[in-house]
């Protein structure tokens, strides 16, 4: 059947190469890549309901917000990866109208987890953490159109 089906799509000569075999074996359906964004998501809001929650522990609690609000963040933007598939993911990431959105919201991730477990300062993960939102927020934004210009429009409006 797969030589019919070959044959019809103009491709009888050509056998399948090793990448596009692992290609073809590993793509998802959608009703799958729903459910593992649903899932991904829903690990990423634990996490991050788990981290606010572990905040009010005493002296370790700042520590373990950071590190769990930064693990549920990333499990959000890896659900997203399930939707449009990995590839895709990263090249809508580092397109010229997100690269800085990108860049910044990684950097926050990675400057608060360096905070919690290298440097130890509770302040600094936190101040990070605060960062991240508003970098996570931002790069969300620009998926949808013309939404950093209405951002920008309210904010001047308020400051002004």
């Amino acid at each position: 059947m797969d030589k019919l089906k070959r044959v019809l799509s103009g491709r009888d000569t050509e056998e399948p190469s090793g990448l596009a075999e692992v290609i073809d074996a590993t793509s998802l359906g959608w009703g799958t890549r729903v459910k593992g964004f649903v899932a991904c998501f829903a690990i990423g809001c634990l996490c991050s309901i788990l981290g606010s929650c572990l905040l009010w522990i005493p002296k370790k609690g700042l520590v373990l917000f950071a590190v769990f609000y930064t693990l549920g963040n990333i499990a959000s933007i890896g659900s997203t990866m399930f939707l449009m598939g990995p590839m895709k993911q990263l090249k809508r990431m580092f397109e010229p109208t997100r690269l800085i959105a990108t860049i910044v919201m990684l950097l926050c991730l990675i400057l608060t987890l360096c905070s919690a477990f290298w440097w130890r300062k509770a302040g600094l993960a936190l101040l990070f953490c605060i960062l991240q939102f508003f970098a996570m927020a931002w790069y969300s934004i620009s998926f949808i159109p013309y939404a950093r210009d209405a951002v920008k429009k309210c904010v001047s409006v308020c400051l002004s």
